[in-house]
């Protein structure tokens, strides 16, 4: 059985330091995405679609893995890897305390060796044993390339990301970057820990944000 080390392949961009902010390029890579958007009143934590959206995403990501490492011919093996979420708003300035605004699109990298035909399959076992739902009518297979980018690992609750985003603003400004997010760029967060088992102090999420170079 052919075995994918993805968390190797990639370590860089989804284990990176807590001591030091980091400049790394983001290459086009493979997701199952889904779209949607936090209600008024909620925020990720009580949104029912959210939530929808996330059991959506999980349940496709482990039947894609487990019908590639069960099939009969060259089978392979991966790991899932972790949820990700980019985060905008639509109106306005994106701040992340006021969270009723915010659009999101969830993500699980995916190996290239998942096609379309393969996605589909997966999407239709996934329905016959759920059911249908809007969240499955959502899921996409897409690549995307995020490019030039500044991230760190910031251990702890949500709610003190601010102050991780303030020593990455930092890190901009003395290396003549300019932040993307609210220009066309998305706030981005790999969710290393699950806050349903983990105490929020012991929380790991990657914080990413694309930049370009000012001037």
């Amino acid at each position: 059985m052919q075995t994918l080390d993805l968390r190797k392949q990639y370590r860089s961009l989804y284990q990176p330091s807590i001591k030091k902010i980091e400049l790394v390029e983001v290459p086009m890579l493979q997701f199952a995405l889904v779209d949607g958007q936090i209600e008024k009143g909620s925020g990720p934590s009580d949104s029912p679609g959210f939530a929808a959206a996330t059991e959506a995403i999980y349940g496709l990501a482990y039947t894609l893995k487990f019908m590639l490492k069960k099939r009969p011919l060259d089978p392979v093996d991966y790991p899932v890897m972790a949820l990700e979420g980019l985060w905008w708003v639509e109106d306005g300035v994106f701040d992340i305390m006021v969270k009723d605004n915010w659009f999101y699109t969830l993500m699980i990298l995916l190996p290239e060796i998942i096609t379309p035909e393969t996605f589909a399959q997966a999407l239709e076992q996934v329905r016959r044993k759920k059911g249908d739902s809007p969240a499955l009518d959502k899921l996409r297979l897409d690549r995307w390339q995020e490019g030039l980018c500044v991230q760190t690992l910031h251990v702890g609750p949500y709610a003190t990301e601010p102050e991780t985003l303030v020593r990455m603003q930092d890190f901009m400004r003395q290396n003549g970057l300019r932040d993307r997010v609210g220009l066309g760029g998305k706030h981005h967060e790999i969710y290393l820990g699950d806050p349903r088992k983990s105490a929020p102090e012991k929380l790991k999420t990657v914080l990413r944000h694309p930049v370009e170079r000012a001037g």
